[in-house]
Formats: structure tokens, C-alpha cells, sequence
């Protein structure tokens, strides 16, 4: 059997279809549970043949802190890992039940853990299930032990501070998934503990702008959007609610090309409850 190569950030319901039994591939539903769609493929208890499910809520994060969603250490995430049955050597898809939305948070996870052989499945299950591909029931199962090992990577993971250093820096850019209503705190937050604003000299661009029917847009049109906004060589920081959506984005960054780009983790679940932290409205 070939050597099975992951040349681009997304696959193609095709493409995953043609390798599904490869040895070396490994499927992950990185669906948030409790998220649903007018789809709501999660009622149907359905997943691509194959599958494991990814907990992004629970062991797959840091549940030494209240901010939700936050990066778990590498000695848990490769834990986590094993437990599913994942090397090091594996090609790993990952997927969600909306199309695109918590899987790219799982696909920068393991790109902060060092692990490069990683794509997200364009359309997720929606796309696959429409098109009549192999799905099966929900199930529990207890996998092989995996060896995968991290090999953390700080570059692509920003803190708070960082993000407080680099606010008046013109070679770097804070660019914020959420809406442009919440962004300029007309809408509240979900979370009612946290203030209402944005972090100074960010910019907005609403995740839902890199996205086409559920689907990421094309490399052309991606770059088309990032166009509007200045960019040139600038080092990009990802941030949102509470870093699923600036995943987004931060993909959509690495199909149109940028490299120098980063997920701010606690993005406004921390920094709207942060004292002496400056906010713009």
C-alpha cells in the first residue's frame, strides 16, 4: 500500500473516501456535543465508518482552570492520544457535525502538540453523510494503546501577556472571529461574567466570512479576505469567545498561505475578566 500523504490543512470528502482504510489513517469527530445545527446530524447518533470520537470539552482539556476549552499540558494531550489508539506515525482527519466549526480547534491542537500529518475534513459529516458515503452507529470502544508523543510547539500558542506586549506592535495583528456585535459589545456575552469589547487595535473579521455553506472557501477567495485587512508580513494572533472559532480562522490563514499565525487560547473568556487589561468598545 502507497505511503499515505497530507499535502494540504483540508481534505475532500473524495480524497477521504478513496484512503478510509488506510492503516495509517485515524478519523476524529471533534463534534462539541451540546452545539447543534437546523442539520443536527447528532440526533442521528451517526459517524463516519471508523471514527473516535475527540472530547474537546473533557479530555481534551485543561481542567486545572475555569477558562473553558483551554490547551491541556502535552504529558495529558499525548495521553489522551494514546488512549484512543494514536502514534505517532498516524495521518490523522478530523471532522465535526456542523461542517466547519470545533474541528479546526482539534486540528490546532495537535499542530501546537507538533504533529503535522493533520487536515481538517472540508463540509464534515454533513458532506459526507449527504454524498452517501460509509457512516455507522455511535459507539463506545476501547482502542490499542498509541505511543503518539508531543513535541510541543509555543509559537503557534499565545498567551494573554503576549497579547498585551504585542497591542501597540505594528508588525503584529489581533484578529477577532466573533461578531462584529459582540465585537463592539452591542450584543452580550454568553458568558455574563465577562465585560463587553474588544482588545485594542484588533480587528473583527467574523469567522463566518472564511466559511461557504459550512464549507472553508477556496484558497483564492481566502486570500481575497484576508486582503481587506492589511496584513502584509504581519504576525497574526487568532482570538475569540473562547478559542474554537479563532481556529477557524486561523485555518482559513494557513490555506490562504500566512505562516506567521498563532491562537490566542483564552481569548475573551479570559481577557474579558482580566483586571488592568485595556478594552476597546
Amino acid at each position: 500500500m502507497k505511503t499515505l500523504k497530507i499535502a494540504n490543512p483540508v481534505v475532500s470528502i473524495d480524497w477521504l473516501a478513496e484512503h478510509l482504510d488506510h492503516p495509517d489513517l485515524i478519523i476524529l469527530d471533534a463534534s462539541i456535543k451540546k452545539v447543534t445545527s437546523k442539520e443536527n446530524l447528532q440526533k442521528l447518533d451517526l459517524k463516519i465508518k471508523g471514527a473516535r470520537f475527540f472530547d474537546l470539552k473533557n479530555s481534551f482539556s485543561d481542567k486545572n482552570t475555569n477558562i473553558p476549552n483551554m490547551l491541556p499540558s502535552p504529558d495529558d494531550f499525548s495521553e489522551e492520544c494514546r488512549k484512543l489508539g494514536i502514534s505517532s506515525h498516524h495521518k490523522i482527519i478530523i471532522y465535526d457535525t456542523l461542517g466547519i466549526y470545533s474541528s479546526p480547534r482539534a486540528w490546532w491542537m495537535f499542530k501546537a502538540m507538533g504533529h503535522q500529518n493533520v487536515a481538517v475534513l472540508n463540509g464534515g459529516l454533513p458532506a459526507w453523510h449527504n454524498a452517501k458515503l460509509p457512516c455507522e452507529p455511535e459507539n463506545k470502544t476501547e482502542y490499542n494503546y498509541g505511543n503518539f508523543k508531543a513535541n510541543y510547539t509555543p509559537s503557534l500558542v499565545t498567551t494573554a501577556n503576549t497579547v498585551l506586549i504585542e497591542i501597540d506592535n505594528e508588525n503584529s495583528l489581533t484578529i477577532d472571529a466573533r461578531s462584529h456585535g459582540r465585537f463592539i459589545a452591542k450584543e452580550p456575552e454568553p458568558r455574563k461574567s465577562l465585560k463587553g469589547g474588544h482588545i485594542p487595535n484588533s480587528v473583527n473579521l467574523p469567522y463566518t466570512m472564511v466559511l461557504d455553506k459550512n464549507k472553508m472557501k477556496t484558497h483564492t477567495e481566502l486570500q481575497e479576505v484576508f486582503k481587506n485587512y492589511n496584513i502584509d508580513n504581519k504576525e497574526l494572533i487568532f482570538t475569540c469567545g473562547s478559542g474554537i472559532t479563532a481556529c477557524i480562522i486561523m485555518l482559513a490563514a494557513e490555506i490562504a498561505e500566512y505562516h506567521k499565525i498563532s491562537v490566542y487560547d483564552g481569548s475573551w473568556s479570559e481577557w474579558g475578566q482580566l483586571d488592568r487589561v485595556p478594552i476597546q468598545c
